[in-house]
């Protein structure tokens, strides 16, 4: 259907049409048109409408269809049960299919909205990286622990900085200089001491076992608890 005006126009011919600008995936420079057109790995971070929480997803797609989804939440309890639906929903739809999807959690939703930009405009982790990279990439972004790398720390004006929980694990002492400083901290991975645990070591010995240290810890004047001190 077209108006009136239009219709009354005259013809003029479309010179120039060059296509879509090439973008980089998987090493090769590509005229995406449809959605098999699009490959890559990457991230996206997205927040529900209340921003009580968010959530991190990773998405490795070949040829348009999703075949790997790692979905990591911070800050709302609903939103894992999202994620783990969510996780069962995305592999083996198309990126366009996912964007449209209800993927329960508006975090997740925003998440899937900002991925989709990267990987519509060739900005994909793998985008020079040749036949990108393997299913199972999202895996190895977690490491060994299999545990997403989360930092808490919490600060008042009259009593300072405490460090909570650090990428390495669950900070157990802080430790202070002669002026009262972070230097460093100690810390046990949970993910090692879980692991250790479900081998047969007691808790006691998989406790011992997961310690580990950063900084200068061995030249701190105290070593605090910081959630108890």
């Amino acid at each position: 259907m077209y108006s009136h005006e239009v219709e009354t126009m005259c013809p003029v011919a479309q010179g120039v049409n060059h296509g879509p600008a090439p973008i980089p995936e998987e090493a090769k420079w590509v005229e995406a048109k449809e959605v098999k057109d699009i490959s890559g790995f990457t991230h996206g971070v997205g927040w529900c409408a209340p921003q009580q929480g968010a959530c991190k997803l990773s998405l490795n797609v070949k040829d348009g269809i999703i075949q790997e989804a790692l979905i990591e939440t911070i800050g709302c309890s609903g939103m894992t049960h999202s994620a783990a639906m969510a996780t069962e929903i995305m592999p083996g739809k198309t990126v366009l299919e996912a964007l449209n999807t209800d993927l329960v959690c508006d975090a997740i939703n925003v998440a899937m909205r900002e991925l989709f930009l990267q990987i519509a405009y060739g900005r994909t982790q793998s985008a020079f990286s040749e036949d990108g990279l393997p299913i199972g990439a999202g895996l190895e972004d977690l490491g060994k622990g299999l545990r997403s790398q989360v930092g808490t720390t919490y600060g008042t004006l009259a009593k300072g900085p405490r460090y909570l929980e650090m990428a390495e694990g669950y900070v157990t002492g802080l430790a202070l200089d002669k002026d009262d400083q972070i230097i460093g901290y100690k810390f046990a991975s949970l993910g090692k001491f879980t692991d250790f645990v479900r081998k047969g070591d007691s808790p006691n010995e998989a406790w011992e076992k997961s310690q580990g240290q950063y900084g200068r810890v061995d030249e701190a004047v105290k070593i605090i608890d910081p959630r108890k001190e």
